[in-house]
């Protein structure tokens, strides 16, 4: 059998930001995780010059002599005309997921990293993990303007990743812990929150940069503290990087709610928003054992596998 002809899938993780949101952006440090919940995608080849993709989100296609970026299936038309002028057939993409568009989890990078992925292996390219790291980068950065790539970082290593965007840093900490998840039931767009922060940022620059360095700080004392499995220690630094976010503009009520409640368990050593902010999920460190608030609780693991493709 062909190479070209064969089916292949792709699996990337989900990621889960715990420390240095919006920060990252301005050149310091972020410490992220690999999650249990992964992105699929199926590639089939085809005997024309279709591109097919089918996902919960609907179905599109095209030739791949007029491929387009488009909603909702931007970052993967995107990673696709990184290759128009190579394909030897056309295919059809089926992408699963174990998570909702509507969470975080670094969907848009797992998808990503998941396409990538899937290409390289069909068209018999090696699997180079910092190179397909950039490249995922880079088609992130086409589709939504800005990106750290730390998400991407997760979903291509796997773990508990140290990032930094410039100069690029991906550390990967031996080491895993319980997680608690909680959804608040909302998400704001993040390049719109980063758009908040911006604004605000260029109105008090000296003022930010002192959050964004005690930020980097809280990250730099986390891994620090990884290294001696003191996992308290990273639970009070979550709880002082929370405070900042708070101090960035990204926190409001409800995340404040949830925040209290998770700190309220015995077992969280700490708890803050993850992401970007104004919505999403808030992470305690730790294992709950009730959950009574009306909030949605995610069941979720940090993930030690990165990205993976196998024949099927």
């Amino acid at each position: 059998m062909s190479a070209h002809t064969k089916r292949w899938r792709a699996t990337a993780p989900g990621s889960l930001m715990l420390m240095g949101e919006h920060a990252v952006l301005h050149g310091k440090r972020a410490l992220v995780c690999a999650v249990d919940r992964l992105m699929r995608i199926t590639l089939s080849p085809r005997p024309d010059r279709i591109v097919r993709i089918v996902s919960a989100l609907g179905e599109d296609q095209a030739s791949l002599d007029t491929l387009e970026s488009r909603a909702p299936f931007e970052f993967i038309w995107t990673a696709l005309r990184r290759y128009d002028a190579v394909f030897p057939a056309g295919f059809d993409l089926s992408v699963e997921s174990d998570f909702r568009s509507t969470i975080g989890f670094g969907s848009s990078a797992a998808i990503t990293v998941a396409t990538l992925a899937v290409l390289d292996e069909w068209l018999g390219r090696p699997l180079e993990p910092h190179a397909l790291h950039r490249r995922a980068v880079d088609v992130i950065r086409t589709v939504q303007g800005r990106g750290s790539g730390a998400d991407a970082a997760a979903s291509v290593f796997g773990g508990l990743v140290e990032y930094r965007e410039a100069p690029r840093k991906i550390e990967m900490l031996k080491a895993v812990h319980p997680v608690t998840v909680v959804y608040s039931g909302y998400k704001t767009p993040t390049p719109e929150v980063i758009a908040r922060v911006e604004s605000e940022r260029l109105k008090r620059p000296g003022l930010y940069e002192g959050f964004f360095f005690e930020m980097d700080e809280c990250v730099r004392s986390a891994v620090d503290a990884i290294c001696r499995d003191q996992w308290a220690e990273v639970g009070q630094l979550m709880d002082a990087s929370h405070a900042l976010m708070d101090a960035l503009g990204v926190n409001d009520d409800t995340l404040e709610r949830i925040v209290v409640a998770l700190r309220e368990q015995p077992d969280i050593l700490g708890a803050k928003i993850s992401g970007s902010g104004l919505g999403d999920c808030v992470v305690g460190l730790g294992s709950i054992s009730e959950w009574d608030l009306p909030y949605e609780r995610i069941p979720c693991r940090m993930a030690t596998e990165g990205v993976r493709v196998e024949e099927i």
